[in-house]
């Protein structure tokens, strides 16, 4: 699982444990660094510091939703720069899809999805450096 993840950082944030434990496993020993969070508060302070490469991304998270973390980490940078963002959500509503790919989430996927479906969009993010 090396090449992509080489020299990168993941920033993995969800308020819920065996969600964030299941994909922190996933990717635990991809090369990467791993970073979590557990709240939108604690997700922004995180990605402020240490300026992860990729996003995992919880929508509803307690203290600020994962759109507000979104906007504030994505509002002024270029569209496709860092980081790049993989919203995860139990929200099946296509109107929370057009509003994450607004703010600029390069992807969207509904809980509960297969992990190897987010490793390949991790790899395929990654691998645009």
């Amino acid at each position: 699982m090396a090449e992509p993840y080489d020299g990168k950082s993941i920033l993995i944030v969800d308020d819920e444990e065996d969600t964030l434990t299941a994909i922190e496993e996933t990717f635990k020993d991809s090369g990467a660094e791993i970073y979590k969070a557990t709240n939108g508060d604690q997700a922004v302070e995180i990605a402020l510091d240490k300026n992860p490469d990729l996003l995992i991304l919880d929508a509803m998270l307690p203290k600020r939703s994962g759109f507000l973390v979104l906007e504030k980490l994505k509002a002024k940078k270029p569209r496709g720069s860092k980081p790049y963002v993989i919203m995860i959500t139990a929200n099946t509503g296509k109107r929370h899809q057009v509003w994450a790919e607004s703010l600029g989430a390069e992807d969207y996927i509904n809980k509960p999805f297969r992990m190897n479906r987010l490793v390949e969009s991790a790899e395929k993010l990654l691998a645009k450096d």
